[in-house]
């Protein structure tokens, strides 16, 4: 099959995010931008975001379907052959087998559904095994972020120029940001102590969950990242993302992949102490 074109594959996976922030933002506003009555009696009148439960126990919305409708639409326009994973629809084959597109369209989905402002879309482009570009966004928040191999690392907040991004240059924890996943899954047994521990030799600790958790280490907010017990398209883009700021992403074994449910995202600077304390 024929090479990427990463500068096409990173503005395909910007304008696909960009797309499903449009998407999701509707309902957002809809259900969440309410006004009070004209004689200010009585609580706001909103038509709150209905919410589904999916086999897994996860919530689902229109939103979530409608983002990964839009998200499909850019990247079929641009790279038809290529292979589709969604989270909502699953497995899309594509005529090019070394080339799959991995797309959460809602990352956040509880967040979203109570009025919260950290959550978005993620998309990845994983070519021959690697995840070669990707993107995210922050709707509620005005911000975008894009990356691809050796192209680097930008965010876009509102209507203001891009600025490359870059990780922070603190190399030891007790001057450093530790940003959290998920505390059910990062606290449980066997890691509940080893994490708490890092919490608590670090500067500061927080958890402010989903895809905004990691955008913290992009940029230079917090130092590392720890997620466990999630899905591929929970975290695809951040391999590509976190890499091209300068950082480090790897899995709790070290391993640069974004299959193992689980991951560690720094500046690098801290990524072998944070490896081996959670070992």
């Amino acid at each position: 099959m024929s090479e990427i074109d990463l500068q096409q594959a990173a503005a395909t996976a910007r304008a696909a995010v960009e797309a499903a922030a449009a998407a999701s933002l509707v309902h957002f506003r809809r259900g969440f931008g309410g006004r009070a009555p004209l004689d200010g009696a009585g609580p706001p009148s909103i038509d709150r975001v209905r919410v589904e439960t999916k086999p897994d126990r996860t919530p689902v919305t229109a939103a979530d379907r409608d983002a990964e409708a839009a998200i499909f639409a850019v990247i079929r326009a641009r790279f038809p052959d290529h292979a589709l994973l969604g989270e909502e629809t699953g497995a899309h084959d594509g005529a090019d087998a070394e080339a799959r597109w991995i797309v959460d369209p809602l990352d956040g989905t509880r967040g979203f559904t109570r009025g919260g402002s950290f959550w978005g879309p993620l998309v990845a482009l994983e070519h021959r095994g690697v995840v070669v570009a990707g993107a995210m966004a922050l709707p509620a928040l005005g911000e975008t972020y894009w990356a691809a191999r050796g192209l680097g690392a930008f965010r876009r907040v509102g209507d203001e120029p891009p600025e490359r991004l870059s990780v922070s240059g603190i190399a030891d924890l007790a001057d450093a940001t530790l940003s959290l996943g998920e505390p059910r899954c990062l606290l449980a047994p066997p890691l509940g102590e080893r994490v708490t521990r890092l919490a608590l030799a670090a500067a500061q600790a927080r958890c402010y969950g989903d895809l905004a958790g990691c955008a913290l280490v992009l940029t230079g907010r917090a130092e590392a990242w720890i997620e466990a017990g999630v899905k591929i398209w929970d975290i695809a883009p951040f391999a590509v993302l976190v890499e091209e700021a300068g950082g480090r992403f790897t899995d709790f074994e070290g391993r640069p992949t974004v299959a193992s449910g689980h991951c560690v995202a720094s500046n690098g600077k801290l990524h072998a102490h944070i490896l081996a304390a959670l070992a």
